[in-house]
């Protein structure tokens, strides 16, 4: 088989563009590339300034080119009996069929691939499917991205790259594939098709260290045959060692294995006081700023005080982006560096991992949604599993739809068989659970914490100590969890699995196996289903008719300064109901009983069901089905609570985004002060709990941490130690922070026309300054959007890119990329940037805080904890939004220097920070950089001064 793999470039889409240049790699049968053919065109108009900019091809370079008629004839002969390949091929497609009409040839007849779906396919877990990201994940050569006989080549090498990985599976693997691709009349299935014949008549086939199990091939074997990491028999290996020793052989080991490893003050102590924390059963706050290094500073006194006292230690992160940082940097570091087998366990919660049983049902029932797009997320899948160790779907990049197929297939309490499971020994949420058995440190993340809270300490194992990374999040999730947030959707797509309509859906695939499986009851309960339809269908209407009513009592204009754009928020007082509160509590009356019924009917069928003998081939599907009731009963449950509104400790409110109204909303019952329940549930219970994190004090203080978790019963008790570590890095001279004193002020989220332009006016020069490499905090969506088109139009002369949150659409992770990617480019970000974000090296030189993030006043939970400091008789603006903007503000400083080698500007241009009382706060909480304040037109030959000083120009 012969591929020509063909890449066009081009003035814009199909429809309207015209062929700028051609690029085709030709790829022999025996996978040698015979040449590669490249050719500018000449267009009838000249080139847009983007397409110059994206691609580098002017007017000049088409100037003397062939016009299309000329390059077509060259091309065409090239393109005789080969497969078409394109990466995104639909697009060159469409253009080469139009230019083969346009000079009079026959269109195109042969058949199609694209590079996307085989990159899928064959690597489920690269990050970015984009040809340049890919080029650099291979190490293709890629010299001149978006010039056509460049992307052609790099292309062409890719799927070469594809080729040679599907070379490797095992026959198993590729019977499979041919399967999920066979029923549509597809050129993928076409190729799968032969690639099955070929490899069918070949003698030796790869097989790898794979696991072959019911017609799947995996990485991994029985998890039941996982050792402890010592043998019980063993002394313990830390016997004699204290904990000084420990630490020498470890850092003596930490110097052999990193060239540059030199020891640091601020981490030397946090070891110290975490290990004494442990030791003395005390709970301690340590804030550790950027670069002191405190996953180390935990994990080593973690592990000791673990393996020496045979007790587990709990470690907890915010966000699952650090859990997988831990185990794919720190863990394989410490493994090489601590001298004695020790284990630490990933466990996370159990949506993340893949159920085998679920899924191998899916793909052999291909019950797909959207057949294109369900077979390839499978095909994903199947490879996937011949790679993965832990079934955990942060490894897989599923794109568009993939998100809904994942629900489908993930693990969940209520639908698990357990030992009955034949997937059971293999089931990758029992290996994690198993692992985190018999580990020394179990990593996880606060929402797992609090659901095993919330299960009676089911989930995870047993523990007495505890690290909290991240801590300054704690009281948000407790919140949440303590809590609760339901979603629209929820409760819809719980429903619609149940039952779609008469072909698709869970009761409609039992009713369908049992009329053929011929027992007495079969009728019987083929009645039962058909009765439960209707009331599906009711309960669907009556939450639809609820959430538009709830939806209708909200404000009509959208105050984007309470989130992101088109958000809207209510808050519901117990004490005062909307009007037509109780035609509303009518509505969820009929719901509750409609249920309740369906609950009864269900769960006695399927109980009878159970008791009934062989009936295997429908366990699952009962077991699925049994799941899905458990869910509507707890949908019940929480709109009930949530309609009652009867506790006064708990603040009640509505969000949905005007732009989808009702099918947006979200119902929230959130406690108003957590600090008594986490007092009551961890500082009271554990032996030792460390909560760390880069910005924990306020002031130099932590007693806002203090109020807000619960720990002033440990202060009282003598069991609270707190430490503020010396920052590692040189503040004043990596960073200089620059206040414009005589800049005008805003009210509310919105500028007015004068502080836009003269905000969008200094930002441009100072991104000239400083070369682009510029983020820019808002804490207003809508006045991101004010400043995005004026200082894009600014730059653009400067070949400066603006880049916008919300504007650009992508997500946060692919923004960042785009910015670390260019070379002068101005990231503008609202909430979700000003922490979490890590930028290090040139890309980032400034940092532009435009207001100080306040948190809104007008949203319920901020609305009810000032309202509970009011009756305390406390100052809620000192008490509350002070402190909380400070740890924001801290936080979006911490995004400036994040090595010993970095240097950056800040620059501030909310002048309350030296005009108001409580300006000095957040000043001072910051570790040390230069301040200084100037008029606003002195403030860019300062930077460029300061730049100049330290060699950064």
């Amino acid at each position: 088989m012969k591929f020509a793999v063909l890449d066009f470039e081009t003035t814009g889409t199909q429809s309207v563009g015209e062929i700028i240049q051609v690029g085709l790699a030709i790829i022999e049968e025996d996978r040698s590339i015979s040449r590669v053919y490249g050719s500018f065109v000449k267009p009838g108009a000249p080139i847009p300034p983007f397409i110059t900019g994206l691609t580098g091809i002017t007017d000049t370079d088409v100037q003397d080119a062939p016009a299309l008629e000329e390059m077509m004839m060259e091309l065409v002969p090239l393109l005789d009996d080969v497969v078409l390949v394109g990466h995104n091929v639909a697009f060159d497609f469409s253009f080469l069929q139009s230019a083969l009409d346009r000079c009079g040839y026959l269109p195109f007849q042969g058949r199609i691939l694209d590079t996307i779906d085989f990159l899928k396919i064959c690597f489920p877990s690269l990050t970015s499917y984009q040809l340049g990201a890919v080029s650099v994940s291979f190490g293709v050569t890629h010299e001149r991205p978006h010039q056509a006989d460049s992307d052609a080549l790099a292309t062409a090498l890719i799927l070469l790259k594809c080729l040679e990985e599907l070379d490797s599976l095992p026959l198993l693997t590729i019977q499979r594939l041919s399967e999920l691709f066979n029923e549509e009349e597809s050129d993928l299935g076409w190729y799968f098709d032969g690639l099955l014949r070929e490899r069918e008549m070949e003698t030796l086939q790869p097989e790898g260290d794979l696991t072959f199990y019911r017609q799947l091939a995996l990485a991994i074997g029985d998890w039941t045959e996982l050792a402890p990491p010592r043998d019980e028999h063993d002394a313990n290996p830390l016997d004699n060692l204290s904990f000084t020793d420990y630490m020498e052989e470890v850092t003596r080991r930490l110097k052999d294995t990193l060239p540059h490893y030199e020891s640091r003050e601020a981490q030397d102590i946090m070891i110290t006081e975490v290990m004494t924390a442990l030791a003395q059963d005390k709970h301690l706050l340590i804030e550790a700023g950027t670069g002191t290094g405190k996953s180390l500073g935990y994990l080593l006194p973690a592990i000791y005080q673990s393996v020496r006292s045979g007790q587990k230690v709990m470690v907890s992160t915010h966000t699952i982006n650090l859990q997988d940082q831990l185990r794919e940097r720190d863990i394989p570091l410490l493994t090489k560096v601590i001298p004695f087998p020790f284990k630490a366990a990933i466990f996370k919660g159990r949506g993340h991992y893949l159920c085998l049983r679920k899924f191998e049902h899916k793909i052999n029932k291909k019950d797909f949604i959207s057949p294109r797009e369900d077979s390839l997320t499978a095909a994903q899948m199947i490879v996937w599993l011949t790679q993965s160790e832990s079934g955990d779907d942060e490894e897989l990049n599923l794109g568009g739809r993939g998100g809904d197929f994942w629900e489908t297939v993930a693990s969940d309490t209520d639908s698990c068989l357990g030992r009955a499971c034949p997937w059971f020994r293999k089931c990758y949420y029992h290996r994690a659970k198993h692992e985190a058995g018999i580990a020394d440190v179990v990593i996880t993340n606060h929402s797992k914490l609090f659901a095993d809270v919330k299960a009676g300490h089911q989930l995870l194992p047993a523990y007495e100590h505890l690290v909290i990374d991240e801590a300054h999040h704690l009281e948000d999730v407790a919140g949440k969890h303590l809590g609760m947030n339901m979603k629209h959707f929820t409760v819809t797509h719980t429903l619609s699995r149940l039952y779609k309509d008469s072909r698709n859906g869970q009761l409609p695939a039992l009713r369908l196996m049992l009329q053929s499986s011929g027992s007495e009851q079969a009728s019987e309960w083929s009645g039962v289903i058909d009765r439960i339809y209707p009331d599906l269908l009711t309960v669907k209407e009556t939450w639809d008719m609820l959430t538009d009513k709830l939806f209708s009592l909200m404000p009509e204009r959208s105050d984007a300064s309470a989130g992101e754009a088109g958000q809207l928020v209510l808050r519901l007082l117990p004490g005062n109901k909307p009007k037509t509160w109780e035609e509303l509590e009518a509505l969820e009356n009929a719901l509750n009983l409609t249920l309740t019924d369906i609950i009864r009917k269900g769960d006695k069928m399927l109980n009878e069901m159970r008791d009934q003998d062989g009936q295997s081939s429908s366990d699952s599907l009962v077991t699925d089905i049994s799941g899905l009731f458990k869910d509507l009963a707890s949908i019940r449950e929480q709109v009930r609570f949530f309609m009652g509104m009867n506790d006064d400790n708990v603040v009640y409110w509505l969000e949905a985004n005007g732009n989808y109204r009702s099918k947006s909303l979200q119902l929230y019952a959130v406690p108003v002060d957590v600090s008594s329940q986490l007092k009551e549930l961890f500082f009271d219970k554990k032996r030792s709990i460390v909560l760390t994190s880069a910005t924990l004090s306020v002031d130099k203080s932590f007693q806002f941490m203090i109020d807000n978790l619960g720990l002033n019963g440990a202060v009282e008790e003598g069991r609270l130690m707190t430490v503020l570590l010396p920052s590692p890095f040189r503040y004043r001279e990596q960073a200089l922070l620059v206040i414009p004193r005589d800049f005008p002020s805003v009210k509310g989220s919105v500028g007015d026309a004068r502080f836009v332009d003269m905000l969008v006016q200094s930002l441009a020069e100072a991104a000239v300054v400083t070369r682009g490499r510029m983020l820019v905090l808002f804490t207003s969506y809508k006045m991101l959007r004010q400043v995005y088109e004026p200082l894009k139009e600014a730059l653009t002369s400067q070949e400066i890119t603006v880049l916008g949150q919300g504007v650009e659409g992508g997500s946060r992770s692919k923004l960042i990329r785009r910015f670390q990617d260019s070379t002068a480019s101005v990231l503008l970000g609202t909430s979700s940037f000003w922490e979490g974000v890590d930028i290090p090296g040139e890309a980032l030189t400034c940092l532009a805080i435009v207001r100080l993030p306040f948190q809104p006043p007008n949203h319920p939970l901020a609305e009810a904890k000032a309202e509970l400091l009011q009756a305390q008789k406390k100052n809620p603006f000192m008490k509350l939004s002070v402190p909380q903007a400070v740890i924001r503000f801290k936080q979006g400083f911490g995004r400036l220097v994040r090595t010993a080698q970095d240097r950056g500007i800040v620059i501030v241009y909310d002048t309350r920070v030296i005009e108001s009382y409580y300006g000095k706060y957040f000043l001072y909480s910051l570790p040390g950089p230069k301040m200084e304040h100037m008029l606003t037109d002195q403030m860019v030959p300062r930077i460029a001064e300061w730049l100049e000083e330290g060699g950064v120009n």
